[in-house]
Order: C-alpha cells, then sequence, then structure tokens
C-alpha cells in the first residue's frame, strides 16, 4: 500500500516512527512534512494527507499531532475521508473492521513507542469487514453528501 504520513510539530518525533513502521512493514511511505519540530499548524498536513486519500494518490494516511484530535478534526473536513483517532489496538482494529477508516490520528505526545507501532500494524493490517459494518458507512458518505442517514437502505 501507499501510506501518507504527516505530523506537525508536536507529532513530528512520532512521525519519524511512523514512517520507519510503514517502511519496515513493506509498504511505500510518502512523508508530507513536516520536516522538523518548528511550530506549524497541524491543518496543513492534514489537508494535504486527507486530499492524498481522498484523490487516490494514496491507500491510507496517519496522521500525528500532540492529542491527534486536531489531524482526525481538519482530516474529517475532506470528502470521502474517515479519520479515526486511536489510542490502542483494538480502537485500531475497530476502526478498519467496522469503520473503514482511511485516515489514522495518534497523538504524538501520549503514545509510547511500542504501543505505537502495534497500533500502526494493526491499524495497517486490518480490512474492512463489510456486511453490516457496509450499510453504516454508506451512512456516514449519505451525512457528508447532505442527506439523512436513514435514507439508506438495507442491502
Amino acid at each position: 500500500m501507499k501510506i501518507v504520513v504527516g505530523s506537525d510539530h508536536r507529532g513530528f518525533e512520532a512521525k519519524q516512527l511512523i514512517k520507519a513502521i510503514v517502511t519496515q512493514l513493506g509498504h511505500e511511505c510518502i512523508d508530507i512534512g513536516t520536516t522538523d519540530s518548528n511550530p506549524v499548524d497541524y491543518p496543513d498536513q492534514a489537508y494535504a494527507a486527507a486530499r492524498a486519500v481522498s484523490e487516490q494518490e494514496a491507500d491510507r494516511a496517519i496522521l500525528a499531532c500532540a492529542t491527534g484530535l486536531g489531524m482526525s478534526i481538519a482530516a474529517n473536513k475532506i470528502k470521502g475521508i474517515r479519520a479515526a483517532l486511536c489510542h490502542d489496538e483494538l480502537t485500531a482494529q475497530i476502526s478498519r473492521d467496522h469503520n473503514d477508516a482511511n485516515v489514522l490520528c495518534i497523538s504524538g505526545d501520549q503514545i509510547v513507542e511500542v504501543l505505537l507501532r502495534k497500533i500502526v500494524e494493526v491499524w495497517l493490517a486490518t480490512e474492512f469487514s463489510g456486511g453490516r459494518h457496509q450499510r453504516r458507512v454508506k451512512k456516514i458518505s449519505a451525512i457528508e453528501e447532505g442527506g439523512r442517514p436513514e435514507e439508506v437502505k438495507n442491502g
């Protein structure tokens, strides 16, 4: 897979670890910045990464900022993006299995290296299960399009 990684200054160190993990797992890694720990605004990287995924220039993206919250809020503003803030292996697995998340957001300040590796590994390895979850993802898309989720029919 082609994975875009990005961070703000507070997520820079985590991003460097994420790049190594992604590469070690055999995926192509595209670093969209930032390039150091000098202050930058997280919406810039969130936008660039989310656009790359929404425009199918990359399969998925992984973003890091201080808490992961800002990145997830900003990335989710892009049409077709389902960014999930994950803090452990279970949330990473469910975000993919149930929600078909295409952007992983991580806290650069609160996640230690061992856990970071497990989260990224699980998130990249987990496929979307579809089934009953497909209808729910379609409802998310309906909301994004200005529609009402209850208008999405079963099947």
